[in-house]
């Protein structure tokens, strides 16, 4: 199977639990849905039909794979790679709403994370029952209230300069096994700019539509050569 490309946003689904509100929250944003294995499972339980299903298929519900049309279903076999990266590999469109890959397993927890990371020149949104996170652009602007939770955690070493932050980052070091970030606060509207393509941005999930705005409207890392 060769890349699809969409031309508007779409809704990723996961296999880690979400609501049926969740879903639909996602929809209202980009109705086209594509499902990385058994996050098929509660999509069609909701009602949503996917229009493809990908992974290795270890997951998606044999009852609910029965109501697919085969062509649908796309099954890739190896295991060097997650679903969740198996999907990206396969489908592009010009944003992703991606549900299914916050909470669940921390272990899957951390993959999303790191396939997040590797695939930061896409702008995809992971959206959780509380939370939304994202990787970076190289410059973003978020339009906060006072007060907002801003959680930044480091996937790789790299320096973030920030305005509008109630703890100021600029001149310190972030790296996973030394300064992180989480638990800041927005003063106002907030401006981003990280040294490299792997800062993690965590809000609440009633900043969705802010974030959504902000990272479709910033500059995006450059593609892997």
């Amino acid at each position: 199977m060769g890349i699809v490309s969409e031309n508007e946003p779409i809704t990723i689904v996961g296999g880690a639990h979400f609501s049926q509100e969740l879903l639909l929250e996602a929809l209202k944003r980009a109705p086209v849905v594509y499902t990385a294995d058994g996050g098929a499972n509660l999509c069609m339980q909701y009602g949503c039909q996917p229009k493809q299903v990908i992974g290795d298929l270890d997951s998606l519900s044999p009852s609910w794979r029965s109501e697919l049309d085969p062509s649908r279903v796309i099954h890739v076999a190896e295991q060097d790679t997650t679903d969740f990266e198996k999907l990206l590999i396969r489908v592009d469109a010009p944003f992703m709403l991606a549900i299914g890959f916050m909470g669940g397993r921390i272990d899957h927890q951390m993959a999303v994370q790191t396939v997040l990371t590797a695939y930061a020149y896409r702008k995809i949104i992971c959206v959780g029952d509380e939370d939304v996170m994202f990787v970076s652009p190289p410059e973003i602007d978020l339009p906060l209230d006072a007060g907002t939770r801003v959680s930044l955690y480091p996937m790789a070493p790299v320096q973030v300069r920030s305005t509008g932050l109630y703890w100021s980052t600029d001149g310190l070091s972030f790296a996973p096994d030394g300064q992180i970030g989480t638990s800041n606060q927005a003063r106002g509207p907030v401006t981003l700019l990280p040294s490299a393509p792997c800062i993690l941005v965590v809000l609440p999930k009633h900043c969705l539509d802010i974030a959504i705005d902000a990272v479709q409207a910033a500059p995006y890392w450059d593609a892997p050569i």
